[in-house]
């Protein structure tokens, strides 16, 4: 059982791109999920992250913080610039280009750990800056949003910092404080936290898509583009960097996938309860889609390429 939730849960993009093509053919099938539905699934979703990690993950930056540092620093400088950036360049319309921003400014996703793992990188650096770039965005994501976008439209920092609270912190941290005090019952459902974050991921992600259809089309490759951009952007930027400060490659692999993959579901959940338009969510639920073909690609390129070595 536990090997088949595991492929389940690698089969994230399939499951994501199949499901965003059915919302745009027949909407009603996922917008049922709009609304609440979409914050509960969320602190579902970090709920299960919360459950594979402890305080030891935490004690890893001692270990090395240099690279922790360089990817925070990569993290919410490159993707924040680039979401800034394309907003301007491609023309998007005010309610895409906070989206977009929006999303630039959310921490890593937990698809980056599997992602990372799927590639052959540095799976424990992954988890522990997904963790700390979770932490910290919980005051970052609302101030570099209000930087950022505050010249296009009001931003409320102070919903956003309360959103992030309620839907990070609180859940990650009962997730924490269950595998520690109630490890039995951890162990027994943590097997199946990935797959039931991609399913949740899989629903939010449909339903915006399936509320937005008409705009989605109307707007079509000036958001596509931008939204692609942004992640090709980070992925290509964190790894030149990341290669430029740290001359290792798997960490740079490693840097490059968590730079280039936003916590999209945060980015949606915060543009629909703190903005008046829900085009807002639009960006993220697209940014889903996006940078988890962009990973998988990789992963594969990579895995392929260190099968190659090994052979030679």
């Amino acid at each position: 059982m536990k090997k088949i939730l595991f492929w389940l849960a690698n089969g994230f993009p399939v499951w994501v791109l199949a499901a965003s093509l059915i919302a745009l053919w027949q909407p009603w099938i996922f917008t049922w999920f709009a609304g609440r539905l979409i914050t509960i699934g969320l602190g579902i979703i970090m709920l299960g992250m919360g459950l594979t990690l402890t305080l030891e993950d935490f004690k890893r930056v001692v270990k090395f913080p240099a690279w922790v540092g360089i990817g925070m620093l990569l993290q919410y400088t490159v993707m924040p610039l680039l979401g800034w950036g394309m907003s301007y360049l491609f023309h998007l319309p005010t309610v895409f280009a906070v989206g977009l921003i929006l999303v630039s400014c959310c921490p890593g996703g937990t698809a980056s750990n599997v992602v990372n793992y799927l590639a052959q990188s540095d799976v424990p650096l992954s988890v522990t800056m997904t963790a700390i770039s979770t932490i910290l965005g919980v005051v970052i994501t609302p101030l570099l949003t209000a930087l950022l976008a505050g010249s296009r439209i009001e931003v409320n920092a102070w919903g956003l910092l309360a959103d992030c609270f309620c839907v990070v912190i609180f859940p990650v941290a009962l997730g924490i404080g269950l595998n520690r005090y109630a490890p039995r019952f951890t162990q027994k459902i943590v097997p199946a936290a990935p797959f039931a974050a991609v399913v949740f991921i899989t629903l939010i992600v449909a339903s915006i898509i399936g509320a937005g259809r008409d705009m989605i089309l109307r707007s079509g490759p000036s958001l596509l583009g931008a939204v692609f951009s942004l992640h090709a952007g980070g992925f290509f930027l964190g790894y030149l960097f990341s290669k430029w400060m740290t001359h290792h490659e798997i960490v740079s692999r490693t840097i490059s996938v968590e730079v280039g993959m936003q916590n999209s579901g945060l980015g949606a959940v915060l543009a629909r309860n703190n903005f008046t338009d829900p085009a807002t969510a639009i960006p993220s639920a697209i940014s889903s889609l996006t940078h988890c073909l962009i990973g998988s690609f990789l992963a594969a390129l990579w895995r392929f390429k260190n099968m190659r070595q090994e052979r030679h």
